[in-house]
């Protein structure tokens, strides 16, 4: 039918890229997506991260991060602490430490190089841009 703009059609493609890329860069690292997904927030945080910001931060249904925390606890990589209430916050045990230097922290230095090498208006207009559009996709998908 040809409705997708031929812009819209490079900017679909560039985002599939992107996501193939990281599944890539997990299975490379021995994680599955989802656990490089939480693994990743968590250290975006520190050492922690409360469950209902890696939901947040990865977009993951929380059943698929739940099922992926269960996995990582039972390898001995995280552990659920009680917050406030009825928060659980997420925290790594010695051996995820480990992990997460060989893994995560691997792929934050990639993409800070990256970014880093990028000139701070280039930076900012990749910010400003991407940050727009994510307002208004929100608004425009309220309509549906």
């Amino acid at each position: 039918m040809g409705l997708i703009m031929e812009e819209m059609k490079r900017f679909n493609y560039l985002t599939s890229e992107i996501d193939a890329a990281y599944h890539d860069v997990a299975l490379k690292l021995g994680l599955s997506d989802s656990a490089m997904q939480v693994l990743y927030a968590i250290c975006n945080n520190g050492e922690s991260c409360l469950l209902s910001d890696i939901c947040k931060l990865s977009g993951t249904s929380k059943q698929t991060i739940n099922s992926a925390l269960r996995k990582l606890e039972a390898e001995d990589v995280v552990y659920l602490q009680s917050f406030n209430g009825k928060q659980k916050r997420v925290c790594l045990t010695e051996n995820g430490k480990v992990l997460v230097k060989n893994t995560v922290v691997r792929l934050i230095e990639i993409e800070n190089a990256i970014f880093g090498s990028w000139t701070k208006e280039d930076q900012d207009m990749y910010l400003a841009l991407t940050q727009r559009y994510l307002a208004s996709f929100k608004e425009k998908i309220k309509e549906l």
